[in-house]
């Protein structure tokens, strides 16, 4: 940043791109009306933003996967319709990488492809609460991804939710039997490592919401969107312990949604799948009887919720992952080692945020620090997440509330590190010393 720069935006320009483009509020606005506000502001300043909004990946997809989906196109797969189920090859290499990686089993047949994650999620709130005419609602483990909550109020569903914060460890237990003791709860849901806090569930925290499921027949959503990212451990090795901390070891009423945009930056694609326990997939429910053309849960997810939303995934983009797949399984492809650069940004970034003044919202893993990962959450004392997000975009860095995520830390900011390379560590340095020294005491009327 030069003496020249126009930083710190006046507070008069981002009052008038606020009204232009209808952001009330920083902390509930979404994630793309964020995007709008910084690309023009970008367009004002004429300088290029850091940019921490957006938890998008930030590296190049592997050729792995872009060389055979090309192949496959060239081989005529664009004019014929994929198989609802997905196609073999793919199945089988999720069971592989199932076995592998989280040394759980669950046969190819159970390894559902779909268009990304969300529609994963999206195919088990319909079915799964559906099951059981008592039990309507979702439980969210918050903070979390707040589309996930927009895809239970489009189906018209009910959802209930709590944050984490105050209910690590033994304290989970309660927690969760003071909303299951109701009779209501058909699925629990959270992601794992977390977005937007990066918190990952122990073994301990594991067991107990398996154990919950079991006692009061709740199915356990968890996401695994970044799979294998808990940089403190090497869960990269195929077929070698440490494997990556899952529910599914704990009960049989588990959907593991597993998603390849980030661990494979294959974001475009739209290809992830469902992974569900053997037990789950071929259990009947009556009541599914009633919408559904079968009461057995993976054939009401493959013939109904599948069929009706998209009739499968595209095959270029399942031949594209199937080769990604084997290259991991084989050993061939080291993915921890291809997004190990995440962990690298995020302690660089951490450190500049904390020698100016941040503090880490969420920074445990019960008596553990929480890892470097995709992302991290500061705050800044005085400050409420609205107007610290307000005052940071002045000065070219963005981000987003933790209001939005289900948190109950509203002083609080996420930061994704996927578009801050490194070499522009240094810059988010000194835009952060000169945001702190106009935002200390008796300095923020500027």
């Amino acid at each position: 940043m030069t003496q020249n720069s126009l930083f710190p935006i006046s507070e008069n320009v981002m009052q008038k791109l606020r009204k232009e483009l209808g952001v009330k509020s920083l902390s509930f606005c979404t994630i793309r009306q964020i995007v709008q506000l910084v690309n023009r502001l970008q367009e004002f300043s004429g300088e290029s933003f850091i940019r921490t909004e957006m938890g998008v990946p930030g590296l190049k997809a592997p050729k792995e996967g872009v060389l055979a989906e090309i192949a496959a196109l060239n081989e005529g797969v664009a004019s014929v319709y994929p198989p609802i189920e997905g196609r073999r090859e793919l199945r089988t290499e999720l069971s592989r990488f199932v076995k592998l990686f989280l040394d759980v089993e669950i046969s190819p047949n159970s390894c559902v492809p779909t268009v990304g994650s969300m529609q994963s999620s999206f195919v088990t709130f319909m079915v799964a609460n559906k099951r059981d005419k008592k039990k309507d609602t979702t439980l969210f483990i918050d903070p979390g991804f707040p589309v996930h909550k927009r895809q239970i109020a489009v189906q018209g569903m009910k959802y209930e939710s709590f944050d984490i914060y105050n209910y690590r460890g033994d304290k989970l237990r309660d927690k969760l039997e003071s909303y299951l003791e109701k009779g209501n709860i058909s699925t629990f849901l959270y992601s794992n490592p977390n977005n937007p806090a990066w918190i990952c569930f122990t073994d301990k925290e594991l067991k107990i919401i398996g154990e919950l499921a079991n006692q009061y027949d709740v199915i356990v959503m968890e996401d695994l969107a970044y799979f294998g990212m808990d940089f403190r451990h090497n869960y990269g090795a195929p077929g070698k312990p440490p494997h990556q901390p899952t529910v599914a070891r704990y009960t049989d009423n588990y959907v593991l949604l597993f998603s390849s945009s980030k661990i494979f930056s294959y974001a475009g694609q739209r290809i992830g799948s469902l992974l569900i326990s053997d037990t789950l997939f071929n259990k009947s429910y009556p009541d599914l009887g009633a919408v559904f053309n079968s009461d057995r849960f993976g054939t009401a997810i493959l013939q109904d919720a599948l069929y009706s939303t998209t009739a499968g995934t595209a095959h270029s983009a399942q031949v594209g992952l199937t080769a990604l797949l084997k290259a991991v399984n084989d050993g061939d492809f080291d993915f921890r080692s291809y997004v190990k650069e995440y962990g690298d940004r995020a302690g660089i970034m951490k450190k500049h945020f904390l020698n100016n003044g941040f503090k880490l919202v969420y920074d445990k893993d019960e008596e553990h620090d929480v890892a470097d990962g995709f992302y991290f959450t500061v705050s800044y004392p005085g400050m409420t997440g609205e107007e610290l997000l307000g005052q940071l975009l002045r000065f070219g860095i963005s981000a987003i509330t933790l209001d939005t995520t289900g948190s109950s830390r509203s002083e609080g900011l996420r930061i994704c590190v996927s578009h801050t390379p490194l070499d522009r560590m240094d810059e988010l340095g000194r835009r952060l010393q000169h945001f702190s020294a106009v935002n200390t005491p008796g300095a923020r009327a500027i």
